[in-house]
């Protein structure tokens, strides 16, 4: 019992220092795009890291017995990034920038902007892989970076309210009214995305019609 307890501590260690490799990679680049280039396309960062009991919660709703290796192997959001864009053009421009960090790999890569949820739900998520430098080893964590932008994080949060509300059963009705807000959302970003089209022409010379 005293070993499985130590195991577990050093899951939680270990997805912690991982956390914290991304966030400061990701707060380079933050600080960098801030100080240095005329834009920045990173809005917010957020993180977290999951507490045992929603490890535990995961592994029985996947079937997998509750073990540490388990959870290291079938739990994949263990450690969590959110990053917030303005625009859906910078959320691929993100990606292309963790993409490009020597010590991140890119495991998993699903594009819920391109191709929405049945629920109308929209984001990108990565799942990277980075290395956690021990005294006594090096061990290779994963951590899952959600990307998106402001309209696609309010509609999240609404759902995720009213997901636990309803004890994970949406009313049909409520459910309608939020694929019909997602749909709304993405007009938005759309028109969002062609104001700053405008604006960069502009910034280049360009002028309106």
């Amino acid at each position: 019992m005293e070993q499985e307890i130590k195991k577990w501590k050093k899951l939680m260690l270990i997805h912690k220092f991982a956390l914290d490799e991304v966030n400061t990679k990701l707060q380079i680049l933050n600080e960098e795009f801030q100080h240095i280039h005329q834009y920045n396309p990173i809005e917010h960062i957020k993180s977290r890291l999951k507490n045992q009991e929603g490890i535990v919660r995961k592994l029985e709703r996947k079937g997998h017995a509750v073990t540490p290796e388990n959870a290291r192997r079938h739990v994949h959001d263990i450690a969590g990034v959110r990053i917030t864009c303005s625009f859906t053009s910078d959320i691929y421009r993100v990606v292309q920038m963790i993409q490009h960090q020597r010590d991140i790999q890119v495991v998993i890569l699903k594009d819920y902007i391109k191709n929405a949820k049945p629920n109308g739900y929209q984001s990108l998520h990565l799942i990277v892989e980075i290395p956690v430098f021990l005294a006594a080893s090096t061990e290779k964590t994963l951590v899952e970076i959600q990307i998106r932008t402001v309209a696609m994080d309010f509609w999240a949060s609404l759902e995720h309210k009213l997901f636990y509300k309803f004890e994970k059963e949406i009313p049909q009705a409520l459910g309608r009214e939020l694929k019909s807000a997602a749909e709304t959302m993405k007009v938005l970003d759309e028109k969002m995305e062609a104001i700053k089209r405008e604006m960069d022409f502009v910034k280049q010379g360009g002028t309106f019609l």
